[in-house]
């Protein structure tokens, strides 16, 4: 018989650094700003000729330069989600004011994540495949560029990072999965610091043409600044968008003895499955609402504290309906007190790397009090309770102490983070 036992003192877990490559700004501030202002990031796609796609128009990261960030023989060796993942990390890095001279890296892990990974090699290598008459003369770096784990790899070899490493894939609650395990390293004693977040980088033929193949993509290509419009009756489909975003979560005495700057706690993650569809999300939101109430329950807190939800609301006619009735249904008694915005709207749909920019973007709403709107909510769905606010077009001031962050991915998977305004 078994008899070893253990009492664990669950640590307290804070953010102290964040960095986002977004298409509405490269860095935290512009991203902010973006976001406060109803930016949107969607435009026609410069990536490749898309005149033969029914969809023609993406959310791209602007201004990105591989040679701005790396040398040429360093670029060559990765994927677009690889760079986009390393340059974010470098800002939360400086954000956190980390002296990677005074710290034991060895205490810190790297926990990444990505929907796809390197696709846009994938696709090169096999067009170049054919184009070679099949000749097999394939790139040296296709495995470790196209391979979804490698950029936390990447991330742990630049710096050091000797603490758990790995990568977390479950479609577009990718990087909230990776958040939440950070989390529960943090607080379980196994981690000081854990770099965290997700990046995609799927805006190529592939990429548009799957999601299009499943109807899954609006072709609003007359209007694609006003294509996202989550909550709108007239919504047609996500846009699609790429980028990264970074945390730095670290343990709380850990961060108060180096004096870091702190910008939120995390309290609590949730996640359930809907056992239903290999890519529709649960019709009444079960699934949905059985991860709020776990995030909720592990945060220790109830529905009346939560004053701001950032909702997974990708513009799709039956996700935004079922996410909003799990809320609606959960929160019935608290709807007046509770706001809720879709930053997909300004920000398109990141895959992999929606759960990290949107868990910021939360951050963010804590640090500031203000709640980023929801952008072309010109025409409420009907059939979307008329109680909840949806911060339309416009960002509201308020007072937000604990923000939670929605993210579902297609097989089912829904992953929810908590954040609280921290105190000491």
């Amino acid at each position: 018989m078994n008899t070893f036992s253990k009492t664990i003192q669950l640590r307290r877990v804070v953010v102290t650094g964040m960095g986002a490559l977004t298409p509405i700004g490269n860095n935290i501030e512009d991203y902010w700003q973006g976001l406060m202002s109803g930016k949107s990031g969607a435009d026609k796609i410069t990536r490749f000729d898309p005149s033969n796609f029914k969809t023609q128009f993406a959310c791209e990261v602007k201004g990105f330069e591989p040679n701005d960030h790396f040398d040429r023989k360093e670029a060559r060796k990765m994927d677009l989600f690889t760079q986009f993942a390393m340059v974010s990390v470098e800002e939360a890095i400086k954000n956190a004011q980390l002296n990677l001279d005074t710290i034991d890296t060895n205490e810190v892990g790297v926990i990444w994540a990505s929907g796809i990974g390197g696709l846009n090699t994938l696709q090169e290598e096999i067009i170049g495949f054919a184009d070679r008459d099949r000749q097999p003369k394939f790139n040296p770096f296709l495995v470790p560029k196209m391979i979804a784990d490698i950029a936390a790899g990447m991330i742990s070899i630049k710096y050091g990072f000797r603490g758990v490493n790995y990568c977390t894939v479950s479609a577009c609650a990718s990087s909230t999965n990776a958040l939440i395990d950070a989390f529960n390293f943090i607080r379980l004693g196994q981690a000081k610091i854990i770099v965290t977040g997700g990046s995609e980088a799927s805006v190529n033929a592939t990429g548009v043409g799957g999601f299009s193949a499943m109807k899954a993509l609006s072709s609003n290509n007359e209007n694609p600044t006003s294509a996202s419009r989550p909550f709108d009756a007239n919504r047609d489909g996500f846009v699609l968008g790429e980028g990264a975003g970074a945390l730095i979560l670290e343990d709380l005495e850990h961060a108060l003895a180096r004096n870091a700057p702190i910008y939120a706690e995390v309290i609590g993650g949730g996640t359930a499955a809907d056992a239903y569809h290999i890519t529709a999300t649960h019709p009444e939101g079960l699934g949905a609402q059985l991860a709020m109430q776990r995030a909720m329950a592990d945060a220790d807190i109830g529905l009346a504290d939560i004053d701001y939800i950032n909702a997974h609301a990708t513009s799709t006619p039956v996700g935004d309906v079922g996410e909003m009735k799990a809320i609606s249904e959960l929160f019935t008694d608290h709807l007046n007190n509770l706001d809720v915005s879709a930053t997909k709207s300004m920000t398109g749909h990141l895959l992999g790397a929606a759960g990290a920019i949107e868990a910021v973007a939360s951050i963010l709403s804590i640090k500031n009090n203000m709640i980023p709107p929801t952008v072309n909510l010109d025409n409420r769905d009907e059939n979307i309770d008329a109680r909840l606010q949806l911060t339309p077009n416009t960002a509201k001031a308020k007072n937000v102490n604990i923000a939670m962050s929605n993210t579902f991915g297609f097989g089912g998977h829904n992953a929810i983070g908590v954040f609280k305004k921290f105190e000491q």
